[in-house]
């Protein structure tokens, strides 16, 4: 081996500790949006129990009608409701980037800052019409 490539195996980490490494805007955007749609994929899961359970019965209809009472269910509908809103704001800024706009790295960190600020208007939204 040459000197060179000795110093440079000495300076590489050993491991790689996720928490100290500061991630870029865009790259939480693009984490977020894969876990929002993780979220929507079991939240299908959610609201299709739920309309299958309003649709069986009357009862079933009123028992449904009970959970959304609960702070519980209304926590879980504001969850599936922000997650919506992120996934749908980060699809269209997905989007937006497949048509070659957004790709230089000023415009996809606005672009990204902007999606994390319009995602809490809408959770704010979300949350006021839950509750």
């Amino acid at each position: 081996m040459e000197l060179s490539e000795q110093n440079v195996k000495k300076q590489r980490p050993v491991h790689l500790d996720l928490q100290t490494i500061s991630f870029p805007a865009t790259a939480i955007a693009s984490i977020l949006h894969r876990i929002s749609g993780v979220i929507m994929l079991f939240a299908i899961g959610i609201l299709l129990w739920l309309l299958n359970s309003t649709l069986t019965s009357a009862e079933g209809f009123a028992s449904v009608q009970s959970l959304f009472d609960g702070f519980v269910m209304k926590f879980i509908l504001w969850g599936i409701l922000t997650a919506l809103g992120y996934h749908l704001l980060g699809g269209i800024r997905h989007l937006v980037m497949d048509t070659g706009r957004w790709e230089e790295l000023t415009s996809g960190v606005a672009s990204a800052k902007a999606t994390f600020a319009l995602a809490a208007v809408l959770s704010v939204i979300a949350g006021i019409w839950v509750w």
